[in-house]
Order: structure tokens, then sequence, then C-alpha cells
């Protein structure tokens, strides 16, 4: 009864402290429910929750700050990777340009400033347009003759075998000699008469060319195309050899239960999985094959009668034998506008299906 009383006496009062609340001022809200709400939520970050406010935390200064850090990070290591490439790739570019402009014979300041006429002398010279000619032959030949060989070695060797690990290194050893010990050794070996090469043709009854491997200018630069996929396969091999160790095995265990047969399964299967190693392989070798310069000088020099005439050599000879750096600078200007055209011109064409993904067609239902 005192508690029903206490209820009965009580409500009036609240009820009459709300009306006359109202009559003053509007009703406010109850700050206990939202200082509870405040309180459930989990401060997280720079937040801080209390029962009167809640927000987040500036961190602008930090945001920026580390930013900046980023940048000084990203110059701190690209600088001298940047500062190198500046020096011994822009600047004698720069200088070849300028020679390329004047007739010069590397002695004292230019002041014989003959515009383009080095550049029409180059384009019109019958020993360099050979050259270019030789650059060209040299690029399909390595390609044509080098990716059959190195593709059929790299399957045989992806093959469990014994002895695989010291045919692999027997393969690669040339491509790691330099060119000048790999040239000298060659050269040896192709001397007329008393070189290796002719005396175990002699053996046999046979007998090598009257002027030598390297003297006769039907067959030089042949020969030179022999020594280079000699020193070079080796690149190739490796390449294709890891490309092909990227293929899944289950591929091709699934299509042999299909009943393909090896062959199918390597056309079919493995060798258009292994399309990026190839064309990579493909650009590499077309670059270094326009730049062709060490395995010439040392073999031939250039000859005879210009046979194996390059871009390159075609260049040193007209710089430090004749003494035209004006004309040596165009053709240096020549040769990397030609490589630098090829180079974007496979990259736009070949290597760009590597990299972008082609738009996929809609299904017509």
């Amino acid at each position: 009864m005192i508690g029903v009383a206490d209820d009965f006496t009580a409500g009036p009062a609240v009820g009459t402290t709300a009306r006359t609340g109202s009559a003053q001022s509007p009703a406010a809200p109850d700050p206990a429910p939202a200082a509870g709400r405040a309180s459930a939520r989990p401060a997280t970050g720079g937040q801080v929750a209390s029962s009167g406010q809640a927000g987040p935390v500036p961190a602008r200064g930090t945001r920026s700050t580390s930013r900046w850090r980023i940048r000084l990070e990203i110059i701190g290591f690209t600088a001298p990777a940047l500062l190198l490439f500046a020096f011994f790739v822009v600047w004698p570019i720069m200088k070849a340009v300028q020679f390329s402009v004047y007739r010069w014979k590397g002695f004292g300041p230019l002041v014989d400033f003959v515009g383009l006429q080095n550049y029409v002398r180059v384009l019109q010279d019958d020993v360099f347009i050979g050259a270019m000619v030789h650059n060209l032959i040299i690029v399909v030949a390595s390609i044509a003759i080098q990716l059959p060989l190195g593709l059929g070695i790299a399957l045989l060797l992806n093959r469990k075998m014994r002895g695989q690990g010291v045919l692999r290194t027997i393969i690669f050893v040339p491509y790691v000699l330099a060119e000048v010990v790999a040239g000298v050794v060659w050269f040896q070996l192709l001397q007329p008469r008393y070189g290796v090469i002719d005396t175990l043709l002699a053996a046999v009854g046979l007998s090598g060319p009257e002027q030598g491997w390297l003297g006769d200018p039907e067959i030089a630069l042949w020969t030179v195309i022999v020594v280079l996929t000699w020193k070079y396969l080796g690149l190739a091999v490796i390449l294709l050899l890891a490309g092909l160790q990227g293929v899944p095995e289950e591929l091709s265990e699934a299509a042999q239960i299909d009943g393909a047969s090896w062959w199918q399964t390597q056309f079919r299967i493995t060798i258009p999985l292994v399309g990026p190693t190839i064309r990579t392989w493909v650009f590499l070798s077309m670059i270094g094959s326009l730049q062709l310069f060490d395995m010439v000088w040392i073999l031939t020099g250039g000859g005879p009668a210009n046979a194996t005439t390059t871009m390159a050599t075609f260049l040193v000879n007209e710089g430090t034998k004749r003494q035209n750096y004006g004309i040596a600078g165009a053709a240096s200007v020549i040769l990397f506008v030609v490589a630098l055209t090829l180079a974007l011109l496979y990259q736009r064409l070949v290597l760009s299906r590597d990299t972008t993904d082609r738009p996929r067609k809609k299904v017509q239902r």
C-alpha cells in the first residue's frame, strides 16, 4: 500500500513538472541513452569516445610527413641509377648528335658546321648500306637458327635424364665466356691449313677454302653467323628452359589421358604457353644483332672487302682509323634511331600482347 501511494503521489508531480517545463522551453532529450550509445561504440584510430563528444583526431601533419618520406626514399634509391644512366647513356648520345653536324678530325674546337651533310654522306655510302644489310641478315639468321635449336635442346633437357646438369653447363658455358676470348679462340681454330678445323677436314680427306674460312668474301659472313650461334645459343636454351619449367605438368598429363601424342602436347600446349619467353628472347636477339661489334671486329675486322662489316664496325673504322668523327657520329645516331625504331615497333606489335589484356568478346546467346 505504501508503494502504491508513493506512485500515485509521484505521478502528478512528474506530470506537473513536465507541463511546467514544456511551457517554459522545449523538452530536452534524456542524455543518458546518448551517452550509453556513445560509450558502446569502439574507439578506433584517432577517435576518442566519451559521454559527451566523439570524433576523429586530425592527422594531416603525419600523412604529409609520410608522403615526403616516401618521396625522399624514392629519390634516394633512384638518383644514383639516374645519374649513371645520364652520364653513360644520355650524355654520349647528345655528344654524338653534336659531333654529327660538324666536320671534325678529333683535334681542336668544333667550328666547321656542316649540318646534315654527314648524314647524307653516310646514307649514300655503299659500305654503310651493305653494313645495314649485313645486320639484317644476322638478325634473321640468328632467330631462324637459334630459335629451333634452342627450343629443341630445351625440350630435351626439360625431360628427366642422366647428366642433365652437366649438359646444361656445357651448353651455357660459351655464353658466359667473354666475346674477346671466344673470338680469339675461333680465330685460331679457323686459320687456313694450320687451324684445327682444316686439320680435322684434312684427316678425313676434305679441305677448307683456299683463302680460309674468314678470308673468303662468299662465306666469311656465314662463318661469323656460325660462331655467333655457338656463342649465344646457351642464352636461348636457358631462357626457354626456364619458361618450360613454368608450364604446369597437369596440362601434359591431361593431354596424355585424352590420347595426345608427345609431339601434339608440345606443339599445342607447351610451346604456346612458352610464347612470352620466346618473344622476349627474339627481342633480345634482335637488339644484340643490330649492335653487333666485338665478335666481328676480332674475327674479321669487317673484312674481307667489307663482306662482314656491320654498322658498329663501320662507325668505329670511320672514327678511329680515318679520323672522320663527324661521319662516325652520324652513323652512330642512325644506328641508334634504327634500333630504337625496331624496338618500339616490336614492343607495340608483339610484346604488347603479353602486357595488356585483350578485350573480351561478348558471347551472343
